[in-house]
């Protein structure tokens, strides 16, 4: 599940997400979340209980202070790489995750190796022993390697290729509306899942342009009274197309009229 800016908000009781400070998503079915390279503000984060794997969203939350992961799908402890240049996180848990391992010792060392600043780690305080014995025997890790996803993001394809790709223009009408919207951009490999639908399997039975196709993505992350303004929007353009073709009708009628009677 992905966590999404409303959800965000509702959770937060906030207006925006610059103001959010504090959010719980405890047990959510959470494994995308994204949206926090929206949310630089954020203090105190709970996310323990979902299906995170990944801890690069959280790179920008540059005020986060507590960081409560338990029970999530960390495979690999270099995901804490992402967590280098919060340079305000005192409390971290992480405990039962896969990457914590069967040697406890161990994992806590590297942790702290990582993350020396860390003032509490599962809940246990961290003393300066502790950390002065990660900088020896913690083991090092590094930035996680690029995943399949990122390399799969130009779908194989060399640059020189892909600046011709008719899929290339779609990203980029899409995008533009997302971005007057305030909407985060897709990347190429999200767009190519969500367009897949209407492109492959739907076939709509008339010509789309780049516009409609963006119109199309869109609609998808609409809900419901969103999708009603879009709807009264979409019946107001139609009328007037209407008007326009009933007046055209009649002009040529008329002209038609005309014609005969001389």
């Amino acid at each position: 599940m992905k966590l999404t800016r409303k959800l965000v908000l509702a959770k937060a009781k906030a207006s925006d997400l610059d103001s959010v400070r504090k959010l719980n998503c405890w047990g959510c079915s959470l494994s995308d979340i994204s949206i926090f390279s929206q949310i630089p503000n954020i203090d105190v984060l709970t996310l323990s209980v979902n299906s995170i794997s990944s801890l690069s969203p959280l790179a920008g939350c540059h005020s986060l202070c507590e960081l409560y992961l338990r029970r999530n799908s960390i495979q690999s402890l270099s995901e804490l790489c992402h967590l280098r240049s919060l340079s305000r996180l005192r409390v971290l848990w992480l405990a039962e995750n896969p990457c914590c391992g069967p040697e406890a010792s161990r994992y806590r060392l590297t942790v702290l190796r990582c993350l020396p600043r860390l003032q509490k780690l599962d809940n246990q305080v961290v003393t300066e022993e502790e950390v002065s014995l990660a900088l020896t025997h913690g083991e090092d890790i590094t930035t996680p390697p690029t995943t399949v996803q990122d390399q799969l993001s130009t779908n194989g394809m060399a640059d020189v290729d892909t600046e011709n790709d008719p899929l290339n223009y779609n990203m980029e009408e899409t995008n533009k509306i997302r971005e007057q919207l305030g909407m985060k951009l897709l990347a190429r490999d999200k767009f190519e899942s969500l367009s897949s639908p209407v492109t492959k399997e739907a076939k709509l039975p008339f010509k789309k342009t780049h516009t409609l196709e963006a119109v199309l993505l869109l609609m998808k992350d609409l809900d419901e009274e969103e999708l009603q303004i879009v709807h009264t929007v979409a019946l107001n353009r139609l009328q007037t197309y209407t008007v326009g073709t009933e007046t055209l009708k009649d002009a040529m009628k008329t002209e038609k009229t005309t014609d005969m009677q001389h």
